[in-house]
């Protein structure tokens, strides 16, 4: 096992760096001076402008900025903010801690909502429960995020004043905006347990298990679903990534601090440290995860092991 992390983690390696330089590209070849950025309205000189550009290493050749950054990165160091002038790796931490809830808590709806609804329509399968619970799916998977939280708000905080419309705090103000990210993947998950429960339950074991009478709900529990899980672990991995941006939105809708605020105020100030560290701790969270998602393959599955 141990054998595997590392080989795995040595693999990651060439992709984060991959990563950081395609990001370092992209963000030094749009248009736009960041010296004006970092002036801000305040009128600036030749020479000032020279100043900054030599002290921000803005004069330098595109390669040896970016061996600088990565010189520095090795260190644990993300630079400063262009406008705030804060250590990049303090920004990301404050932020990051709010957009972590609220991906957790959208996991735990996708995955509660997603699963309960893909095993009534397997075991129901075709009938109105099934139905139904196709019928939610296809919504889920059909609506966007920014408009189920409109929905949401409007429904549930402006007409009954159930939840908190803003903010955070306890856990009041994370009900809607774990709802409105975690609603979609819910959708692909109960769509993937249906379907993978409906070809487990034909499998001969969970035949043999009934057959010796044992109750359903043990058959179900301990035989059929656990089988039935695999691919959804595989989804999960995967839709990392798709909570992450469906944090951005939300948190925006919500108007909740986070990484998504973050992201959009450094795009749209052109804050290039702040894009790199915010695409970098998104890069190292979806390797991680992945990473996570490959090794719990085999608590579900016991043939699978790691050397």
């Amino acid at each position: 096992m141990t054998t595997y992390i590392l080989r795995r983690v040595v693999q990651a390696i060439p992709v984060l760096i991959g990563i950081t330089l395609f990001t370092f590209l992209m963000i030094h070849l749009v248009p736009g001076d960041p010296v004006s950025i970092i002036a801000g309205d305040k009128p600036i000189t030749e020479e000032r402008a020279a100043q900054i550009r030599s002290q921000y290493g803005l004069d330098k050749p595109l390669w040896r900025q970016y061996t600088d950054y990565m010189a520095d990165l090795s260190r644990g160091d993300m630079g400063a903010g262009l406008h705030s002038k804060r250590p990049v790796t303090d920004s990301l931490r404050e932020a990051a801690w709010p957009t972590i809830q609220l991906t957790i808590a959208g996991l735990v709806v996708a995955i509660t909502l997603g699963i309960s609804l893909g095993i009534l329509a397997a075991l129901f399968h075709n009938t109105l429960i099934d139905s139904i619970a196709m019928v939610i799916a296809l919504i889920g998977v059909s609506m966007p995020i920014f408009y189920l939280g409109l929905l949401l708000l409007f429904a549930l905080s402006f007409n009954i004043h159930l939840f908190p419309a803003t903010g955070t705090g306890g856990i009041k103000h994370l009900v809607l905006p774990a709802i409105a990210v975690g609603f979609a993947s819910s959708a692909y998950i109960a769509r993937l347990v249906r379907s993978s429960m409906l070809e487990v339950l034909r499998q001969d074991y969970v035949v043999t298990a009934r057959a010796k009478g044992l109750h359903d709900r043990i058959v179900i529990t301990r035989h059929a679903l656990k089988n039935a899980l695999i691919p959804v672990v595989t989804f999960l991995g995967i839709q990392t990534a798709g909570l992450l941006t469906g944090a951005v939105v939300t948190e925006t809708v919500f108007s909740r601090p986070g990484l998504g605020g973050v992201a959009i105020r450094a795009i749209n100030a052109r804050d290039f440290p702040l894009i790199q560290g915010t695409v970098l701790v998104a890069a190292v969270t979806y390797v991680l995860v992945n990473l996570i998602v490959d090794l719990s393959y085999a608590v579900f599955d016991p043939r699978i092991r790691y050397g």
